[in-house]
Order: C-alpha cells, then sequence, then structure tokens
C-alpha cells in the first residue's frame, strides 16, 4: 500500500503578513509591520475591537490574540496598531489555495490562513516530500510575499503539530517513526486540543509529557476523561484516519437544526438548545468571514407540525448573542405551547465582512463585549476542541449542545 504523503501549511502571522505586503507593495510604505511591535484590530479611535493578529515583536510586550485593543495599549504603548481590512484577507487566501491547488487536487482549506493537501503519489511530479514541500514554501514567499510553515507527515494530525514546531518559515517532519523522539518528550498541554482543564486531570494522573499518554493505559483514560480520553491516546500515538477533503464551495445560507428525542414543553429549555444552535452557526459565519442579515427559527411539534418565522435584522451580524435573542424573540412569537421535537436556525442575507456602523443601541447591548468573546471562544475552541469551553447553561440542562 502506498504510504501517505499530507502536507499542512500554515501561514505565518497570517493577517499581519498579508497586510504587510499590501502596504509595501501597493501603498509604497517602508516599515515592515512584521519587524516592529504591531497588530492588526479594529476601531482604535472608537476605543472598540480586538487584536485579530500581532507581529512577533508585539508578541514579546505580552500582546495576545483576541484580547482587547485597551489591553494590549497598557502592554505595549508603542504598539503600531492598523485596521483590519477582510477583503484583502479573503483576497490573499484565495490566491495561497490557489497556489496550493497547482500541487495537488486534493487541497482542504482548514482555515482562512492554513490549508491541508494531499501529496500522496506527487513525487514523480515535484520530487519527494521535503523537496516539493521547499518548492512550495519557496514559491508562497518569491510569489505571494508572505512565509508558511510546512509540516509533512502520514496523517493530518500529525503534519498539523509538525507545523507547529519552530517558526516562521520552517519545514517539518513528523512521521510515525519520529514521534517518539519529536512529539512524546513534550509537555502533554503541546498536544492540539489539549486544554488547561485536561492538562490537570492528567497531571493528577500523573501523565505529564505526550510520550505519558501514549503508554498509559487506554481503558484508564476513557474510564477518567471519557471519549476525548480515547481520542488524545490516538492523538499521542500518531492515530488519525481522516482524510483531506477538498474545498466545499462557500454557503449561500447558514443554519442547522436538531430533532430532539423527547418532548420539549418548557420554554427555557427550548432557548437553551436555540443557544446551542446559535453557537454552531455563529462561529461557521466566522469562519467564513462573512455576516447574515435575516434570522429564521423552525419549530415542528411531536405531531409533525411545522412552523417558522423570520426577522430582518438592523445590522448584518455573525455574532452568537445576536442570532440567539433574534432567535429567542422569534420562538416566544411562533411558540404555541405544543410540545417541540425538532427546533432549527436558518440564516439568509450573506454578506462579506465589512465594518460595522456602531449605534448607541450597540453601546447598550454590549457589542464591543460580544465580539470579543466570540472571537476568544472561537480561538480556543480551534485550538483545544470543540468542548474545551462550554457555556454554563449547557452545563445545568440535560439536553445536549
Amino acid at each position: 500500500m502506498q504510504k501517505r504523503i499530507i502536507f499542512h501549511i500554515d501561514v505565518n502571522s497570517a493577517f499581519l503578513s498579508w497586510e504587510s505586503v499590501y502596504r509595501m507593495e501597493v501603498l509604497h510604505e517602508t516599515v515592515d509591520l512584521r519587524t516592529i511591535p504591531s497588530a492588526i484590530g479594529g476601531d482604535e479611535k472608537k476605543r472598540r475591537g480586538v487584536i485579530l493578529a500581532k507581529s512577533i515583536p508585539a508578541k514579546s510586550f505580552g500582546v495576545r490574540t483576541g484580547e482587547s485593543i485597551m489591553e494590549a495599549r497598557k502592554k505595549c504603548p508603542t504598539l503600531s496598531l492598523v485596521p483590519a481590512n477582510h477583503e484583502l484577507y479573503r483576497q490573499k487566501s484565495r490566491e495561497f489555495i490557489t497556489l496550493l491547488k497547482e500541487y495537488s487536487p486534493d487541497v482542504e482549506q482548514y482555515s482562512i490562513d492554513e490549508a491541508f493537501v494531499d501529496m500522496t503519489g506527487m513525487q514523480v511530479l515535484f520530487g519527494e516530500p521535503l523537496e516539493a514541500a521547499d518548492k512550495i514554501r519557496r514559491r508562497i514567499k518569491e510569489e505571494l510575499g508572505f512565509t508558511v510553515n510546512i509540516g509533512i507527515s502520514e496523517n493530518k494530525y500529525l503534519a498539523k503539530m509538525a507545523s507547529d514546531f519552530e517558526k516562521p518559515d520552517k519545514i517539518h517532519t513528523l512521521f510515525p517513526e519520529e514521534i517518539q523522539k519529536k512529539m512524546w518528550p513534550l509537555p502533554v498541554g503541546n498536544l492540539l486540543f489539549v486544554g488547561k482543564a485536561t492538562v490537570k486531570k492528567l497531571e493528577t494522573m500523573g501523565i505529564r509529557t505526550i510520550g505519558q499518554l501514549a503508554a498509559c493505559d487506554k481503558a484508564l483514560l476513557k474510564e477518567n476523561l471519557k471519549k476525548q480520553g480515547e481520542s488524545i491516546w490516538n492523538f499521542a500515538n500518531g492515530i488519525d484516519f481522516s482524510l483531506v477533503q477538498p474545498v466545499p464551495e462557500r454557503n449561500k445560507g447558514y443554519g442547522n437544526s436538531t430533532t430532539i428525542s423527547f418532548d420539549v414543553t418548557d420554554g427555557d429549555a427550548a432557548k437553551t438548545v436555540l443557544l446551542a444552535l446559535s453557537e454552531s452557526v455563529g462561529s461557521r459565519l466566522r469562519a467564513d468571514g462573512v455576516k447574515i442579515q435575516v434570522v429564521s427559527v423552525t419549530i415542528k411539534d411531536n405531531q409533525l407540525r411545522k412552523m417558522s418565522h423570520q426577522m430582518v435584522l438592523d445590522s448584518a451580524t455573525d455574532i452568537t448573542n445576536e442570532i440567539y435573542l433574534s432567535a429567542c424573540h422569534l420562538f416566544e412569537e411562533l411558540w404555541d405551547g405544543r410540545p417541540i421535537r425538532l427546533l432549527g436556525i436558518q440564516t439568509s442575507r450573506t454578506k462579506e465582512e465589512e465594518a460595522r456602523q456602531f449605534s448607541l443601541f450597540d453601546e447598550e447591548t454590549g457589542y464591543e463585549k460580544w465580539e470579543q468573546m466570540d472571537h476568544a471562544i472561537d480561538e480556543i475552541r480551534r485550538k483545544f476542541g470543540k468542548n474545551a469551553v462550554k457555556r454554563a447553561a449547557f452545563l445545568k440542562n440535560p439536553l445536549d449542545e
């Protein structure tokens, strides 16, 4: 059987790199934002927004992605802050993915700034894996103007672990035969999808390195960490069977629904379901860099009667709380008290992400805090997995998220 070759290619400081390239090549600026304490953020004049990306010099001051601009300013008063240009970033992302497709038909865009590429069987065209990776790395740097890290392995998980090794502008391999030397000595918290809470649980079991986790009894891990225990044991042992999936077409609408296994007769329980659905829809909108302006709620009762209602929002949004509050408003107007078996949220009138015109209402509702919270949660879940952060409402309610 032919050995699989998977690349994980990750743009170094993507938004900042893309912004810097644009400013030097198009606007003819002489300062490279990547070489000074700098960050991409919101509207500083209105004291709104969060840090979306930061330079390595800014990181040395303790500036973190996801924190408020005011917090970043306190840490680094000389921080050069530039507003986000999402259309530019989407354009650069498309150029990045288009180039990768010249090397393989199987390209999976994992996020706006990273992708998996199945290079299995491509050696005859582009050389051995390290040679092919170096060709891609050099082309991106020379033609597109930014740097990437490339991780190489036989599966997606190990390739992504490898790309997270030393940065920037590096190529790393992490084949199964290399994990004992390269991965097992690392702290268990370095394992992708292992968050701080899981690290604490593992440490109480005497597990402090990835190697110790790999050597642990799988049944013991399942007993203490449920399904996650089996998953991280597989990852620690380099086991991952997921396939590289080609990039799907962009959604025209975003929605989610769930069939409930018992009759829901309590409005608060139904709203907990709507909150979970809103989180799912909101995270997908933010991942794709789009917003919606129409929210619709669907209810199906235990007699399979279906009802739906929709509303147009004042401003396009990708904020979980705004979607949720709109869904609750629609639910209260729609529900007649009959037992519920299905709830759904659908959205439409999708728009490319753009700057929001803030109003007094936004000040009152705490839009900026919602935006900051969503961004922080997205970052944590992207790094540590979906269950790394859970709302208290889901812990108190028997309904599954």
